[in-house]
């Protein structure tokens, strides 16, 4: 399932015409080293990883639409910060990556 998630994003990346082609390089690359963390932490906390893979797929659903909705983009990238909140210390690249993936989507032009 967190696969299928990862998947579904890389895809609505490539797809993407709201997205300029740097960007998408830069946030595959992030999506490449997130499916790592990701499938690490799903083997000891499943239902968190799961959890960081939804939001996370929801916010480039969300940062990839052509008619943007800033409100429910906003609320999914708050829950994906959210999701990763009490991993700082544990997994930190996680946390850093999640944040670099939040802060690529709103620099898309919400």
């Amino acid at each position: 399932m967190i696969q299928d998630r990862l998947d579904k994003i890389e895809e609505r990346l490539k797809q993407s015409q709201a997205v300029k082609e740097s960007d998408k390089v830069e946030l595959l690359n992030l999506l490449k080293t997130l499916r790592t963390e990701i499938t690490d932490l799903s083997k000891t906390r499943h239902e968190q990883a799961e959890s960081i893979a939804g939001f996370a797929e929801l916010s480039a659903r969300e940062a990839t639409r052509r008619e943007k909705n800033p409100e429910l983009f906003n609320l999914s990238l708050a829950g994906l910060t959210s999701s990763v909140h009490d991993f700082e210390i544990s997994h930190p690249q996680l946390v850093e990556i999640i944040n670099r993936f939040c802060t690529m989507l709103s620099n898309l032009g919400i």
